[in-house]
């Protein structure tokens, strides 16, 4: 038996989608474009519609269902459904279970559905286009979906929304505009292909090219150019490490247009509970994979005694300040659990319990700031290393 006969069979629905429109899309719409032309408002409406597309899915397929990063009102969430149905990814239950799967078993080739370990190939659209065993649907991690009234809507009915936003509305925005034709190809088919290669960029690429600072025990990568071209999806190795987190771009300076819109949405009063991975944390993460990687740069060079010396005083230090965090962290649930069982003591009491946690929230900034600190210490002490291997 030849490895080919082995293989799952193709999914004929998915070849079509994925691989003819595609094919399509490189013959009619440079044809239509050189015959007939396309004028400026096509072509900013094929790019609004694409970041529609794209956001439902960062901010509502990925960050609300998936991970439960915030709360979402049920008119954010239809629009999350209706523009999501419009990027052609499947329904938000499917889609949100599979992720679900994927960050549980990342790496795993017999159980992550589009695991990176099979190829790059693979992980990009290999693993939708036959019928592999990572695919079978079963909803058991999804128990809050099936109970999420708009997210069962958008699964009933996902055929006539896919058909609605897809071709209905470029239909009748090309009746409005004079070229039917012309919609159709560039709102709508030029801008679903897209919308499914940039998405499908994270799962391959961002698992490919990159940086790993914060942690190794993963093929997922941070990258700023794959973060441009995804909503702020490509720092996919935070991402990975810290998935409740409703932003992937942690740095004010990072391109993560998905974090501004779940704020903004937050000020309207559309979304909620925003949730937000400690500084320290995200430090601590950083630092560990600094001193790790010195630890590693040590072993293959002969350095002297002081730089190992510097090393085991900067992973001592570590010890001390996590240790320290978690005792405060631990200080403050008991406070907060006394705080709650005594209620109704004396009011002269709520002056001090204020001043107490003004002075546990201080020093977690401080031991924030001495992370940081010694991030700056152990890239001094990298560079050293560098230099005594070249």
């Amino acid at each position: 038996m030849t490895a080919a006969s082995t293989r799952p069979p193709l999914m004929p629905v998915n070849v079509a989608i994925f691989v003819m429109l595609p094919l399509l899309a490189l013959v009619a719409v440079p044809w239509w474009g050189f015959s007939h032309g396309y004028d400026g408002w096509q072509w900013l409406l094929a790019v609004v519609f694409l970041y529609l597309n794209g956001l439902s899915i960062t901010g509502g397929y990925h960050r609300l269902w998936a991970h439960r990063a915030y709360r979402a009102r049920t008119p954010l969430k239809v629009f999350y459904a209706l523009w999501g149905a419009g990027a052609l990814q499947n329904s938000i239950l499917i889609w949100a279970s599979d992720h679900r799967r994927h960050h549980r078993h990342v790496d795993d080739d017999e159980r992550d559905p589009y695991s990176a370990g099979r190829g790059l190939w693979f992980s990009h659209m290999g693993w939708m286009l036959r019928d592999y065993q990572t695919n079978k649907q079963e909803f058991g991690n999804a128990a809050d979906l099936l109970s999420d009234p708009v997210v069962m809507w958008q699964h009933r009915h996902y055929l006539t929304l896919v058909l609605t936003m897809n071709i209905g509305l470029p239909l009748a925005i090309g009746w409005w505009h004079g070229d039917i034709i012309g919609c159709l190809l560039l709102i709508g088919l030029l801008r679903l292909i897209v919308n499914h290669h940039v998405t499908f960029f994270i799962n391959s690429l961002a698992h490919f090219w990159g940086r790993r600072p914060y942690t190794e025990t993963n093929s997922a990568r941070d990258n700023t150019v794959l973060a441009l071209l995804t909503y702020g999806e490509g720092y996919h190795n935070y991402h990975h490490i810290f998935q409740t987190d409703y932003r992937n771009g942690v740095r004010w300076y990072q391109w993560d247009p998905t974090k501004w819109m779940i704020s903004t949405c937050a000020w309207l009063g559309l979304a909620s509970n925003l949730k937000r991975v400690p500084d320290f944390k995200i430090q601590r993460a950083l630092l560990a994979m600094q001193l790790q990687r010195a630890r590693d740069e040590l072993e293959k060079i002969d350095a002297a005694a002081p730089l190992r010396d510097i090393l085991e005083r900067e992973l001592q230090l570590f010890a001390e300040s996590v240790n320290r965090w978690r005792q405060l962290q631990s200080e403050r649930y008991e406070r907060t659990v006394g705080e709650l069982e005594g209620a109704l003591e004396e009011r002269k009491k709520v002056l001090q319990e204020k001043w107490e946690h003004a002075t546990i929230r201080t020093h977690l900034k401080e031991l924030e700031y001495s992370l940081k600190m010694q991030r700056k210490r152990v890239d001094i002490l990298m560079l050293q290393l560098q230099m005594q291997a070249a």
